[in-house]
């Protein structure tokens, strides 16, 4: 077998077999297929796309690459959730304790943010002690006694894509359906979980700011799925706006505490019930949705929910005072205004350029070297479809910097305000089940 001829198939848009994509994802995991080659077959498959069972054997070769986990000690069935990224997604820090809560096994590994703000594991740890180095039957233990478990990603989970993603981003080949849907359920298969469930963002602060290419992505991770054996769903979600109101580790901890208690902002808490729903239907803890979503909403109001997050964070050797008490999260030195400049409805919160602000605050990682500020971000005070008067503050600015006036113009520039009414967009646009 040759790479050459493998590249030529491709080329051609003919279909690759499952030695085919094997030889090429092992060759070039070894080091063996030079860099130029592997391009050359991005490049084609961009162009040319892959039949729903290339993606499927390009995925499994890809998780066969490295390391798997074996979560088959962990009682019941495991349910992960995966989202493809945001501005104030917050969802996983209110899912775990929530849905482990009515039964659900949740064994979680994440990873650290690179953007915006930073990921689960980063926002977790501005609680303190709070610690994710905990070794795997350890994490095994922790889901069986109490339901729910987060873990850091093992360094030899699916080196194929790491390699390939890295190849990706300087080739233009990024944003090709099937190179992406490969990527991202390799990943979750390499995991260990039984069931996934996918969050596919659309709009302005996600990766997919067109609707229909967040359908083509969602189908083609779902058939991925469904397809090498994993009871697979995707819930497509609004990032045109940041989601909640807090965009910042510490701010984003607290907004958690705050929906686990039934205070959270009304989308942050309707999408968490939306996709625990679908997480409680595949693990067979409910009949049907309206059940799932009946235990989900009387687990936030026993109080059930909130006390969970309390067993979670002292498992993993957080500080559960902080969840009766957010003010022993890290807070920044300056809580500084942001007043509307005319009255009218809020029109448009660009969220990528809020992500950006964060970021530029020390949110987020520009680079993966960056040192993230877990005590600073961004609190909006209104959402598209709101009434604001001239003078009224849109958000705080959470910041251990004094001169930020470059972050104010950019915040400036990503809130509309109209005099005309303005709806709100849909949270939820599709659901996606096979």
């Amino acid at each position: 077998m040759r790479m050459y001829d493998i590249i030529e198939k491709k080329r051609d848009g003919e279909e690759l077999t499952r030695d085919e994509i094997r030889y090429f994802i092992d060759g070039y995991t070894k080091g063996d297929i030079p860099d130029y080659q592997a391009s050359a077959l991005m490049m084609a498959t961009y162009l040319k796309d892959m039949t729903t069972e290339e993606r499927a054997e390009l995925t499994t070769a890809m998780v066969e690459s490295g390391d798997q986990i074996d979560l088959s000690a962990i009682e019941g069935i495991k349910v992960d959730k995966h989202s493809t990224g945001g501005v104030g997604d917050t969802t996983t820090l209110v899912l775990a304790p929530l849905v482990a809560s009515v039964g659900v096994p949740v064994a979680k590994m994440s990873g650290r943010g690179l953007g915006h703000t930073g990921g689960t594991i980063d926002k977790l740890e501005a609680i303190p002690g709070f610690h994710v180095e905990i070794s795997n039957e350890e994490f095994i233990n922790l889901v069986n006694r109490n339901k729910a478990a987060v873990i850091g990603q093992s360094g030899n989970l699916t080196p194929a894509d790491k390699k390939l993603y890295s190849l990706r981003d300087v080739t233009a080949t990024v944003s090709s359906i099937p190179l992406i849907a490969s990527s991202i359920m390799s990943k979750k298969i390499a995991s260990g979980a039984d069931a996934i469930v996918l969050d596919v963002k659309t709009g302005a602060g996600a990766f997919m700011k067109d609707l229909e290419d967040a359908k083509d992505l969602a189908q083609a991770m779902v058939a991925i799925g469904n397809r090498v054996g994993r009871k697979t769903m995707a819930v497509i979600s609004d990032m045109s706006q940041p989601l909640g109101y807090a965009v910042g580790n510490a701010l984003e901890v607290k907004e958690a505490i705050d929906t686990l208690q039934g205070d959270g902002p009304e989308d942050l808490t309707e999408l968490c019930i939306a996709l625990g729903s679908q997480m409680v239907l595949l693990a067979g803890q409910a009949e049907n949705m309206g059940e799932a979503r009946e235990k989900l909403e009387q687990a936030i109001a026993s109080g059930k929910a909130f006390e969970q997050f309390k067993l979670f964070i002292e498992s993993q050797g957080g500080d559960p005072a902080v969840v009766d008490n957010p003010s022993l999260l890290p807070q920044a030195a300056h809580k500084i205004e942001l007043p509307a400049e005319k009255s009218g409805t809020v029109a448009e919160i660009i969220a990528d350029e809020i992500g950006t602000s964060a970021m530029m605050l020390g949110a987020g990682r520009a680079t993966k070297e960056s040192k993230i500020d877990l005590a600073v971000g961004i609190v909006l005070h209104k959402k598209i479809g709101d009434y604001v008067k001239k003078g009224e503050p849109l958000l705080t600015i959470h910041s251990n910097q004094e001169k930020i006036s470059d972050i104010k113009e950019r915040l400036y520039a990503s809130i509309k305000i109209t005099d005309n009414d303005q709806e709100a967009p849909p949270l939820v646009y599709d659901t996606i089940s096979q």
